[in-house]
């Protein structure tokens, strides 16, 4: 067994809830064997440069520098939409039916600010309310019976997406020196009959054993942080919890760097080289699940989308709607979802308008998937948006 790390030490002490791995006890006879994945795209995807609309009449003058020439090297489609370069790595799973994407997307609200609509996003409301818990955390009450942990948050701290009254795990990449297994000892007879410390130290050492079991004792080593290296051993490594039988079944990622403010680029560029990192990050998690594929969905989602026109930086500013994308074995495919608004006329007279709220598209995967009921997505998970429709057909039911 792999030697604890001082920030593991420091979690089962001090928090005794927010877990390094994953408790095998917990989750024995888990309620459900789908699976699923939810990505958050921090700092505001560019949609029209990961799914460029080539079909769009005014697309090459509404873009000017940032428009793909021709096909410049797109990947094919619909014959409307195309897919950047950099999402090659995922281009096969359009193919085959299990990748789909939903185009001229918002979250039910309007600011340019990260910090507000990151909050709004993972809480799954359309203004702030003081709220406090995400709603894949409210959406984890309805599926999750007993002390059973289904969640789990891969990549460092639980986001605001999972935090709420279900108790769920997380994992992080081993990145300090090992403690010393004879400090752990004396840690464990200090506190083995303390109420509150006890068990929480106790519940991390069998969390860490798992997940070293699990991953082995490189266990997604890699860089540390959110950026495009970083999110393919994260992903891998959120795809072997996943599909271990007694490991979790709804994971939440995160992946950073898409505030493509400067020299954003088109084949080459941050975008480009983000797209690639998340693409890769895609096909790892999907060859890692293995088996468990087929019982999976993937949905990935950023705060808002970003100008239609270039700036004098050579990059895109904050602005409205971008793309959801859903992928996996579980997945009705193969097509785009939703409607296109058109760049004839811009929101504010810069920005894609939203044609699409994305919390349909997540709505449509918790009835269909995990088989939340309608009532439950309305008065709980999604509270503020009780007339949205779920979108149907997005997985195999």
């Amino acid at each position: 067994m792999q030697s604890p790390t001082r920030r593991d030490v420091l979690g089962f002490v001090a928090g005794g809830l927010a877990l390094a791995g994953l408790p095998r006890a917990v989750f024995a006879a888990a309620p459900t064997d789908r699976r699923l994945v939810v990505v958050l795209l921090r700092g505001a995807m560019d949609g029209l440069g990961a799914v460029p609309p080539l079909g769009d009449r005014r697309y090459a003058e509404r873009r000017g520098g940032l428009a793909f020439a021709g096909n410049d090297g797109c990947l094919p489609l619909d014959g409307f939409f195309a897919l950047n370069p950099g999402l090659e790595a995922i281009h096969s799973y359009w193919k085959a039916g299990e990748l789909l994407f939903v185009p001229a997307t918002g979250n039910g609200y309007r600011t340019r600010s990260h910090f507000d609509a990151q909050d709004l996003m993972e809480s799954g409301l359309a203004r702030k309310t003081g709220q406090s818990d995400g709603w894949l955390n409210r959406a984890l009450a309805a599926v999750q019976h007993g002390d059973r942990r289904l969640g789990i948050a891969v990549g460092g701290a639980v986001p605001l997406l999972l935090r709420g009254k279900i108790a769920v795990a997380s994992w992080e990449p081993p990145a300090f020196k090992p403690v010393a297994p004879e400090f752990i000892s004396l840690l464990g007879r200090l506190y083995a009959h303390d109420a509150l410390f006890g068990p929480a130290l106790a519940d991390g050492l069998r969390a860490q054993h798992l997940s070293d079991e699990v991953l082995g004792e490189e266990g997604a080593k890699g860089p540390m942080g959110f950026g495009p290296r970083a999110f393919k051993p994260l992903a891998e490594a959120a795809g072997k919890l996943l599909a271990a039988p007694d490991g979790p079944r709804i994971a939440a990622l995160e992946m950073g760097g898409w505030d493509t403010h400067v020299a954003q680029g088109t084949l080459k560029g941050r975008l480009a080289n983000n797209l690639q990192g998340f693409a890769e990050g895609l096909q790892a998690l999907a060859q890692a699940l293995g088996p468990a594929w087929k019982e999976t969905v993937v949905v990935a989602t950023t705060e808002f989308g970003r100008t239609v026109a270039m700036n004098g930086t050579n990059g895109t500013d904050h602005g409205t709607a971008s793309v959801v994308l859903v992928m996996g074995g579980a997945v009705r495919g193969g097509k785009m979802r939703g409607d296109w608004p058109g760049l004839d006329r811009l929101e504010e007279d810069r920005d894609l308008r939203v044609a699409t709220d994305a919390r349909s598209v997540l709505k449509g995967i918790l009835r269909d998937h995990l088989g939340i009921d309608g009532t439950t997505l309305d008065r709980h998970v999604f509270p503020d948006a009780p007339g949205l429709a779920p979108m149907g057909g997005l997985v195999k039911v």
